[in-house]
């Protein structure tokens, strides 16, 4: 969180899943030093479709078994540094 607000002036707004760890209370005392520049908002429960990062995992899985199947961790490695790369200089792929 510390590099989060480092070199921010303004607020921030952290979306957040229901992930346990979100709600744990190491974050929760973390989130309470800092709210005058951090405030949180908690997606609903069972709602993947309203978390960018389920979108961006989903496009990463398409990507990755439209390439023919990988049969070894380094060839699985490759092909998914390059479909995050692809994306990386796509950014119109992840913008909502």
């Amino acid at each position: 969180m510390e590099r989060l607000i480092r070199s921010r002036e303004q607020k921030i707004f952290l979306v957040l899943d229901n992930l346990r760890v979100h709600h744990s209370k190491p974050v929760k005392k973390r989130l309470a030093e800092h709210t005058g520049q951090i405030e949180t908002f908690f997606l609903p429960s069972y709602s993947p479709e309203l978390n960018p990062d389920e979108l961006l995992n989903a496009d990463l899985k398409m990507r990755v078994t439209r390439i023919a199947p990988a049969r070894t961790k380094t060839a699985l490695a490759r092909t998914a540094i390059g479909a995050l790369r692809s994306t990386q200089i796509q950014p119109d792929r992840v913008e909502c």
